[in-house]
């Protein structure tokens, strides 16, 4: 019998432009490749609003999909009453009754083995799991989520901005706390994750779980690196530790880089790009906003750079330039949970300084680009393939169920 999955996301996994729809898609592709029989109950956010019925062939993983459409806009009102009773927003705007309904529904009507919420802002739908169903509950954690806002606030300067995001740090810290041991089974996305759940209380069972790209997807392009060098950077700039990575790198890398003469272009692609970015002239930068293929655009620069300052977990666009055959460069939090070596499968750069070094060596040592991005590529094809992982997730979710029957 095939082990029957649900999957409950905060947002609907397709197109597949950020982490977290590579990570939800590709995952289930795998799965379902492996015999599990998959269903999707999925929140559809104002924000990131997609037709269910736009789904192409090639990315329908599930035997069913179920669709709840709800509004996470931040308000107000609802904002303020959280931070006087001292809960967390960030979680508070996935409390959703028509998302809760659905899923009793689901319940109900089909028996599952596995429940895997998948961040997490699924956690507060864990008492009507229980209430409806003996499967066990897996929490997939794409990140250590209190972290973001911790490392952003400590990124601000004195002042009631740093004031405001280090509270919704400390609220969305103690709610991520609470929940740990409510869960049967953790899923961490690093180890270097796995060990912070464990400091934080984690006592249970958990499996590591990198994110996986679909490999054959991935198909490298070398016409670039026989061009001037251009860095491409591509990311949501409505997510806050991207706009925060970039405006770093234009203001305290960028601006130098030109001051010095450095013959060299970048390429930002993105959602959501801010007005005040659009309003500004940067020499030598060119803004796409969002582009239909990341992959293209992506193939179309010898090098990557992803300047994170603040963030947590993984970043799939690091996995994506590698197994593309980029030279990536990105600072230390960037590469966290991706086991790369710097120098041979990135290049790594944790201040002004070094990103400009860094880019002084792609701009003179251009044949090294080639080899770089051979060896990131190798990295990601022996060791992030989602079809590995899966089965790695299969194997532990088996264990599981095995031990809680015996």
């Amino acid at each position: 019998m095939p082990m029957r999955i649900l999957q409950l996301t905060k947002k609907f996994p397709y197109p597949l432009k950020d982490g977290e729809s590579l990570a939800i898609s590709y995952l289930a592709g795998a799965l379902d490749a492996q015999g599990c029989e998959l269903t999707l109950l999925s929140m559809n956010t104002c924000k990131h609003y997609s037709d269910p019925r736009a789904l192409p062939q090639d990315e329908q993983h599930w035997e069913s999909v179920h669709v709840e459409n709800v509004d996470t806009r931040v308000r107000p009102f609802p904002a303020l009453r959280h931070l006087i009773r001292k809960e967390s927003y960030h979680i508070g705007r996935f409390v959703q009754d028509g998302f809760r309904t659905r899923l009793i529904a689901l319940l109900r009507e089909k028996e599952f083995d596995v429940i895997q919420l998948e961040t997490l802002y699924l956690t507060p739908y864990i008492d009507d799991i229980r209430a409806h169903s003996n499967a066990i509950i897996a929490l997939r954690t794409h990140n250590v989520e209190h972290e973001i806002w911790e490392r952003m606030a400590t990124n601000q300067r004195p002042g009631l901005k740093r004031w405001y995001l280090q509270t919704l740090s400390n609220q969305l810290k103690s709610f991520e706390i609470s929940q740990l041991s409510r869960i049967d089974l953790l899923v961490a996305i690093s180890r270097r994750d796995l060990d912070r759940f464990r400091e934080l209380g984690y006592q249970g069972p958990a499996v590591c779980l990198p994110i996986g790209l679909d490999t054959v997807r991935y198909t490298p392009c070398l016409k670039a690196f026989n061009r001037t060098v251009s860095l491409a950077f591509i990311g949501s700039l409505d997510w806050m530790p991207n706009k925060e990575g970039l405006l770093f790198f234009l203001e305290e890398v960028w601006k130098q880089a030109k001051a010095e003469g450095l013959k060299v272009e970048l390429h930002v692609a993105g959602r959501n790009m801010p007005p005040s970015l659009l309003k500004r002239k940067w020499e030598g930068v060119h803004l796409h906003g969002e582009v239909h293929d990341a992959k293209a655009f992506i193939n179309e620069h010898a090098v990557m750079v992803v300047p994170l300052l603040s963030g947590s977990g993984m970043r799939a666009k690091i996995l994506e330039g590698m197994a593309l055959g980029r030279a990536v460069i990105t600072t230390s939090l960037g590469l966290e949970g991706i086991e790369a070596e710097p120098g041979e499968e990135v290049l790594l750069a944790d201040s002004a300084a070094t990103f400009l070094k860094c880019l002084r060596y792609v701009i003179d040592q251009p044949e090294e680009l080639v080899q770089i991005g051979r060896r990131a590529r190798t990295k990601v094809l022996s060791e992030y393939d989602t079809h590995r992982q899966a089965k790695k997730l299969i194997d532990a979710y088996r264990s599981f169920l095995v031990e809680i029957s015996s």
